[in-house]
Parts: structure tokens; C-alpha cells; sequence
């Protein structure tokens, strides 16, 4: 019986350090998740935004390479992550539901962004920083919509 409380407490020991893992990093991989959904949004908008809408794709994925950076440069660094929250802007146009969606996205993602810890090897800086572009953009590309 000894044996299987072993085996139980070595068990829940690295149960809990799984979860440990897939909490890293919060602020950063939902900055992320944003990201792609503006991206996703971003793709399906028509094409008709005057290039707009193309150098804000641009500048999303150019911050989902730094966001990932960043993370791969905490983790390599053993920093901890600290709260979690954030607020979502929800205003649509009927005439541009995928560039203000996007738009959404990109804005929720600067949130988070924003949120995390700043120590990332000045890839979260970046980032912030190609997201405001992106965000320009995509404000372009749906006053060039209209």
C-alpha cells in the first residue's frame, strides 16, 4: 500500500506540474490567440481596402513572430507570469464585420500585450509595436472600404 501512495503522490505531483506548463505565459499566448482571430478576420475581408488590409496581415504575423519570441525567450530566462483580466472593445460596423472584427481582435491582443510581464528581451515591446501598425491599417483599410 505504501508503494501505491507513492505512486499517487508522484502522480499528483506531475499533474500539477502540467498545469503549471500550460499556465505559462497567459497574457502572451492570448495576445496570440487575438492575433490569429484578426489575421482569420483580416483574410476573409474583401480585397477592396486599398493595401491596407494587406500590410495590416503583414504586421499581425510580424507580431505573432515576436509574441512567440518573446515567449521562447521567457521561458529560457525562468520568469513568472502574474495576473490575468482583460476587457473587449465590441463596436461593428454593419458595412465591415471582418475588418472591425479584426480590429477587435487586434485591440484585445494589444490588451494583453500590454498586460504581460514586460520582461521578454524586448520582443513584447515589438510586438506592441506591430500591432499598433496593424491596428492603423486595418482603421485604413475600412475607411477605404466605405
Amino acid at each position: 500500500m505504501l508503494t501505491m501512495k507513492r505512486v499517487l503522490g508522484v502522480l499528483i505531483l506531475l499533474c500539477s506540474l502540467t498545469g503549471l506548463t500550460f499556465a505559462d505565459q497567459p497574457y502572451m499566448r492570448a495576445a496570440r490567440a487575438n492575433l490569429l482571430g484578426a489575421r482569420a478576420q483580416l483574410q476573409a475581408a474583401r480585397a477592396n481596402k486599398g493595401g491596407h488590409r494587406v500590410k495590416a496581415i503583414e504586421h499581425v504575423n510580424n507580431a505573432i513572430g515576436l509574441i512567440n519570441q518573446g515567449i521562447a525567450y521567457d521561458r529560457r530566462q525562468n520568469h513568472v507570469q502574474s495576473t490575468l483580466g482583460s476587457a473587449f472593445n465590441l463596436m461593428t460596423p454593419a458595412d465591415q464585420p471582418h475588418m472591425q472584427a479584426a480590429l477587435d481582435y487586434l485591440r484585445q491582443a494589444k490588451k494583453n500585450l500590454e498586460l504581460a510581464t514586460a520582461d521578454k528581451g524586448g520582443y513584447r515591446v515589438k510586438a506592441i509595436d506591430e500591432v499598433n501598425a496593424a491596428i492603423d491599417e486595418t482603421k485604413k483599410g475600412i475607411d477605404a472600404g466605405q
